[in-house]
């Protein structure tokens, strides 16, 4: 695939996505749940829609595992092939409480790597894209077109460092990780937003300690890893993406992980 493509593909499919999903947003939620207890709401369900119908006609043949169609039961066969991971709508959480942290994330996962990825956060303008040719900051226009692209590359990690942590989710082995590490400053983000700091050097690490799914973090993890940061498991592995048949949890889980950014000196 021409990596050009894929991130023009990207940017116009989460574009219009996020439209959708301010349409939605601003008529009124309405929040069902899922089989595992899990909020949804009509905005997840019809960005989704739109996102697979992009992708289905400008990347035909590419498999794609998105959130909504795993939890009905369809996921395509990935085996040894590049395939697309899709959030419409990371974040459910902020969308219903009306924060605007809220997301759309895609990403092209290669051998097992995000290589490319974007995160648009509709209800602030702003976008994210990583892929081989760097990782970018953009502003989106009101009438969900890209007004300005700029570079950004994380920042070689800070002592102690600056953490970002999950509004949401934020637990006890974080705040003893943050404890260990003399980490006083942080910063609380809902959804994909969180790599994003990173990406743009204004945090250092995020630590997540606590359950997420591959499309929750593909695409964040590719605009980090483009902008010179990493992603990586407790064992200080590379956090890696197409995780079937897991002897120990559901496909595409993750396991708890460290995001940082720059620099090899991390505690």
């Amino acid at each position: 695939m021409e990596r050009r493509r894929v991130i023009e593909t990207f940017e116009q499919a989460a574009l219009a996505a996020g439209r959708t999903i301010l349409e939605v947003y601003e008529a009124g939620i309405h929040v069902t749940l899922k089989p595992d207890c899990s909020p949804v709401t009509e905005a997840d369900e019809r960005a989704e829609a739109v996102i697979l119908a992009r992708l289905a006609e400008a990347l035909p043949g590419v498999p794609v595992v998105a959130e909504e169609a795993v939890s009905a039961g369809k996921v395509p066969d990935i085996n040894g092939r590049p395939f697309i991971l899709v959030d419409p709508l990371d974040g459910t959480k902020e969308f219903i409480n009306r924060r605007a942290e809220f997301t759309v994330n895609i990403a092209l996962i290669e051998n097992g790597i995000p290589v490319a990825g974007i995160v648009y956060a509709p209800a602030l303008s702003i976008a994210y894209v990583g892929s081989r040719a760097g990782a970018f900051r953009l502003t989106v226009n009101p009438d969900f077109t890209i007004a300005d692209r700029r570079p950004i590359a994380a920042r070689v990690c800070r002592t102690p460092p600056v953490a970002v942590a999950s509004r949401s989710h934020n637990n006890a082995e974080t705040e003893e990780f943050l404890a260990e590490n003399g980490i006083t400053e942080y910063r609380s983000i809902g959804s994909s937003l969180k790599f994003c700091l990173l990406a743009e050097g204004e945090a250092d690490v995020y630590p997540r300690f606590g359950r997420t799914m591959e499309w929750d973090t593909a695409a964040g993890d590719a605009v980090l890893r483009a902008a010179g940061g990493k992603t990586r498991g407790l064992d200080g592995t590379p956090l890696a993406y197409g995780k079937t048949e897991q002897s120990s949890d559901t496909d595409f889980a993750n396991p708890f992980f460290i995001a940082w950014g720059a620099g090899e000196d991390q505690p």
